[in-house]
């Protein structure tokens, strides 16, 4: 704790360097992304109307970039020798991450060059030793993973996450404030296992999506655009770096896992391809109902913020997996409430 007291300064400093400077690049990116034509041009029967700037990942990798940065040269307590080595890897793969993204948001691309930019961005941070080696075991003990399982195993966790905070974003500060109650809960998460430099990673994501959140909440005066993928990037292996929060992740994105994984059953089924866009997720189903943006949105926040204090909370993996299991119960209710609702309605339309 004395350890803590004595490097407040670096953890407010980190946060508010994040957040400040979030706040100030990012209309900066707006105005360039609709000079250049990183533009959104609404539709009739999308969420917007009017042309909205993209880039916001732009945006994002900036301001946690300089927090990170900074964090490098202030005064913090670190345990791991490969640290460095590893925050390097997680660099390396957010550069590719928005590279990608940049180019997607100008032509959007097809699956296959997405999956291949993703999985390429993902071995940087594989190669630099950020890997997932060890799990918990729910019922005690560890789990130890070979080498040629770890990777491949790595390599899906990092590209699924980034995928499923992709998904995610379809609606005005969705993904954005999802990501950072998430990185919030890391942050918590690295604090009470001692883990002080490593705390900082997660304040830096937390502070650059809240200063975010100012232009991208309802109505958006900019969108993520690839930048989905840069939060859900850095969930992923900053779930990994420093010690697997891996049931940390479950619990704060379960419901869009679940949502992604709901989905993806239902297009096979449909016969069409599960990367096929359309709004069949449950926040636009919740719309659809008549629920405002905002209100799903906060919705969404509090069941988040929600499990990530079960995740942080609960004493052990196997209180973790109950915690799992009634966060598969709820998406369960409120599919059964959306279908009951869609039904009522065509019936009174009939």
């Amino acid at each position: 704790m004395n350890t803590l007291a004595g490097s407040g300064v670096t953890f407010v400093a980190v946060f508010v360097i994040a957040l400040g400077t979030a706040l100030a690049v990012t209309p900066w990116v707006a105005r360039l992304a609709a000079r250049y034509g990183f533009a959104y041009a609404g539709r009739v029967q999308d969420l917007h109307q009017r042309p909205t700037p993209r880039l916001g990942g732009v945006a994002l990798y900036v301001a946690f970039g300089l927090a990170v940065a900074t964090s490098l040269v202030l005064p913090v307590e670190r345990r791991d020798p490969l640290e460095l080595q590893r925050l390097t890897g997680v660099l390396l793969g957010a550069t590719v991450v928005l590279l990608l993204g940049v180019l997607d948001d100008r032509r959007p691309l097809s699956p296959l060059p997405q999956v291949a930019g993703l999985t390429l961005a993902a071995a940087c941070p594989i190669a630099l030793g950020v890997r997932i080696e060890t799990i918990a075991n729910p019922f005690g003990g560890t789990l130890q993973f070979p080498l040629w399982f770890a990777v491949p195993f790595t390599l899906l966790w990092i590209v699924g996450a980034a995928n499923t905070v992709n998904w995610l974003d379809g609606l005005d500060g969705l993904a954005a404030g999802v990501s950072a109650i998430g990185a919030l809960a890391f942050t918590a998460h690295s604090l009470r296992i001692g883990q002080l430099s490593i705390a900082l990673l997660p304040l830096a994501m937390a502070g650059a999506c809240l200063g975010f959140l100012r232009y991208n909440f309802y109505p958006a005066r900019i969108f993520l655009g690839g930048g989905a993928y840069l939060l859900g990037y850095l969930l992923g292996t900053l779930s990994i770096i420093g010690g697997t929060k891996g049931a940390t992740l479950l619990l704060v994105l379960g419901i869009p896992i679940l949502d992604v994984a709901w989905q993806i059953v239902r297009r096979w089924s449909a016969g069409r391809s599960p990367a096929q866009a359309e709004r069949g997720h449950l926040h636009h189903r919740l719309f659809a109902l008549g629920l405002s943006q905002p209100r799903v949105v906060w919705l969404y926040y509090l069941l988040t913020a929600v499990f990530s204090v079960l995740a942080i909370g609960l004493p052990s993996g196997r209180d973790k997996l109950v915690a799992l299991a009634g966060l598969v119960v709820v998406l369960l209710a409120l599919l059964a409430f959306i279908a009951r609702r869609g039904a009522s309605d065509m019936a009174k339309k009939g």
